[in-house]
């Protein structure tokens, strides 16, 4: 009867070791298990991210854009500045001669009033373009020059524009001297470029004095055709004489004078001397009008 008891227990003690052998090693299993997921995960997520932020297009200038841009003294100059995939980086307009950021995103970094920030938002078919304009008011001479558009990426991105400012400029074609022969046309030719719009006005001056066109020498008429980019004005004075030589100018209201000295030869005909047209000829309907007036004064 002790045998058999002392039987039961051992192999009850063999069953307990072997249970408590097989949990241990179930447990230290399980702690391996979770030990290398725990590893594995932070170093998937890190992959996934890296896979994720390659597939993200960086952001790009419009580069089909013109880079030079014109505007005429007075007015407001636009510069624009279209970038693709913009994302969360932000556009900035800096000034080249002074490092000087006048922009960044919406908002204005300057105590210049004429200078603003001006924002389209994104367009194209995938909305991915967008437009950030540099808005320049009562554009001067002094902001002339090169202009930065940045993205702030790292490395920086920079795309650079040219901003010309332009003047009103009266020119007499053909000057500065000009040799005519007695008894022909002079034609005098006065172009009027940078207009933001026609001049009120055109004076034509004859050695400081203002022309008369009714004056009793007669044969002197003004014809002028007033165009959206260039205005012209044509002086006529019909059969020159010697006294007709001396400096002529034109002075428009809006543009600056230009002048031109013209002389009026007897006989001998100098290598200078031309056929008494400074510019180039009138148009058929200028020149069917100056025939007419020329026609009336002469009856």
């Amino acid at each position: 009867m002790a045998l058999r008891w002392q039987t039961k227990l051992s192999i009850a003690a063999i069953l307990f070791i072997c249970t408590e052998d097989t949990l241990s090693l179930d447990d230290r299993t399980m702690d391996n298990v979770e030990r290398h997921s725990s590893v594995s995960r932070p170093r998937q997520q890190l992959l996934d991210a890296t896979v994720g932020h390659k597939l993200k297009p960086e952001p790009g200038f419009d580069l089909m854009q013109s880079t030079n841009v014109t505007a005429l003294v007075g007015k407001t100059a636009y510069l624009t500045c279209r970038v693709r995939n913009l994302g969360d980086k932000t556009v900035s307009w800096v000034r080249h001669r002074d490092i000087h950021i006048l922009t960044a995103g919406a908002y204005t970094y300057t105590s210049d009033q004429r200078f603003q920030a001006l924002h389209k938002p994104n367009t194209g078919s995938n909305n991915e373009w967008s437009e950030w304009t540099l808005c320049i008011k009562w554009a001067q001479e002094r902001d002339e020059g090169i202009y930065e558009c940045q993205i702030s990426t790292i490395p920086l991105r920079a795309h650079q524009y040219h901003l010309n400012v332009v003047v009103p400029t009266a020119t007499i074609l053909g000057g500065p001297e000009l040799y005519v022969g007695a008894g022909s046309t002079i034609n005098l030719t006065c172009a009027i470029h940078f207009s933001w719009e026609p001049p009120a006005f055109i004076f034509w001056y004859y050695n400081d004095a203002v022309m008369s066109y009714d004056s009793p020498r007669g044969g002197v008429s003004v014809i002028t055709e007033k165009g959206s980019d260039v205005t012209t004005s044509w002086l006529l004075i019909q059969a020159a004489q010697p006294s007709d030589s001396g400096e002529y100018k034109c002075k428009p209201s809006n543009a600056n004078m230009s002048s031109i000295r013209v002389h009026v030869l007897n006989g001998e005909r100098p290598e200078a001397m031309q056929t008494g047209t400074a510019g180039p000829i009138l148009s058929s309907s200028c020149l069917l009008v100056s025939l007419i007036i020329l026609y009336i004064s002469s009856v």
